[in-house]
């Protein structure tokens, strides 16, 4: 069975598997060369049952090993070739039936949304001080110019995005939904001259973004609070999230776009940041949704356009990222294996393996499997920007050549 599934996915390349009794087979011909080693007779049969769950876990679980490249090649070396076939047989059901009950899997009502966030972004903050850069940036980078520093292409994200917001004069109300731990809310607080209240449902980020906004100096002009979006009242003249849309479940898209439209004011903008896909509607990957992300989907372009229409919104503006997030990933996840050790200090061997086999799996879906950022720019009033999209290019230049981005100081847990 592992015969045929493996013959009739390589194309490129060549899979070695060196199996429980020592006995060698290679699969498809040429580079790049990946050989694993399976450590025990149960796991072939369980991967061919489940591939999409089963790989991680028994990466996980050290019941799996790469023994010529690494984790990332053997992700690279597997998903450019899956993204040449179409799955078959039970892998063709599993994929089928996930798409089917994702309903159930995307519940994420106000109740559940917490517990959800916490399951990843509740995490040891040490963790994370291991491969984001300073500014604790825990979303894609924006890579304007060969060479550029992940420090670098993150300050020129929140000057995309801030180009995008068109703060036009000091004293604006943002909302930040899903603030992260501050970055973003922060630097229009500090260079925008805005009144920014960045939300989440992280209680770690929560303190972080609280302490950093108090060290700046600008805790008047910058708030952060523990609060669901959908409790939140009032009226903003510009509303940004980044990174968390991916966590609001399918069925709660009519009512997302519903209350951000009754939250931006009139005259208002808005600008959504997520991950999405370019292949149409489907289902998160089931290691994914086990491990890292439970209740998490990143949507397809049609899914999200239906329920903006339905609320009244207009979209003015739309950018796909297709390889940034991969480029981005690709640092972090160098900069994990660089300080893998200290992450075991704080874990263990299984969550090491855990975290570098989704760090690597995220950047080939970014390289191979159709994942993309999306940037939709919304408003309630054709009339609430400038005609062309000059004025973007002339404050992103602009904010580039003054070069006053704040860059706080990495906050360090003990």
């Amino acid at each position: 069975m592992l015969g045929l599934l493996l013959n009739r996915l390589m194309r490129k390349g060549t899979l070695t598997v060196i199996h429980a009794d020592g006995k060698m087979e290679a699969f498809g011909a040429g580079d790049p060369h990946v050989s694993i080693r399976v450590h025990d007779a149960r796991a072939i049969p369980e991967l061919i049952l489940n591939p999409d769950l089963v790989l991680g876990e028994l990466y996980m679980d050290g019941r799996l090993t790469v023994e010529n490249g690494t984790v990332t090649d053997l992700l690279d070396l597997l998903m450019m070739n899956l993204g040449a076939v179409q799955p078959t047989g039970l892998h063709k059901l599993a994929r089928k039936f996930r798409t089917l009950t994702r309903r159930f899997a995307q519940f994420n009502p106000a109740s559940k949304a917490k517990e959800h966030v916490a399951h990843h972004y509740d995490l040891d903050g040490r963790l994370y001080d291991l491969f984001l850069g300073r500014d604790k940036q825990y979303s894609c980078a924006y890579f304007s110019a060969p060479g550029e520093t992940l420090e670098e292409a993150q300050v020129g994200k929140k000057r995309h995005i801030a180009a995008k917001l068109h703060l036009d004069k000091p004293g604006m109300k943002v909302l930040d939904i899903g603030c992260g731990w501050g970055g973003l809310a922060l630097n229009l607080a500090q260079d925008c001259r805005a009144d920014v209240l960045g939300v989440t449902l992280s209680e770690e980020q929560l303190g972080i973004a609280r302490q950093r906004a108090s060290q700046a100096n600008v805790a008047d002009t910058c708030r952060f609070e523990l609060v669901d979006y959908r409790a939140l009242g009032g009226k903003y003249d510009r509303i940004v999230s980044v990174g968390m849309f991916e966590h609001v479940g399918a069925p709660y898209y009519d009512a997302f776009f519903d209350k951000t439209r009754d939250l931006l004011a009139d005259d208002g903008v808005m600008l959504l940041h997520f991950i999405g896909r370019t292949d149409g509607p489907g289902a998160t990957n089931a290691w994914i949704a086990k491990y890292i992300f439970p209740g998490g989907y990143c949507p397809a372009l049609s899914e999200v356009m239906a329920s903006v229409e339905k609320s009244g919104l207009i979209v003015s503006d739309v950018e796909v990222l297709r390889l940034h997030y991969a480029e981005t990933l690709r640092e972090w996840s160098r900069r994990f294996q660089a300080n893998r050790a200290k992450a075991a200090q704080i874990y263990d061997e299984r969550f090491c393996r855990m975290w570098e086999f989704y760090l690597a799996g995220a950047e080939m879906a970014f390289r191979h499997d159709g994942q993309v950022v999306f940037q939709i720019q919304l408003v309630k009033n054709q009339h609430a920007l400038p005609i062309t999209r000059d004025y973007m290019v002339d404050a992103e230049r602009t904010m580039r050549f003054a070069g006053t981005e704040h860059m706080p100081a990495p906050l360090r847990l003990v």
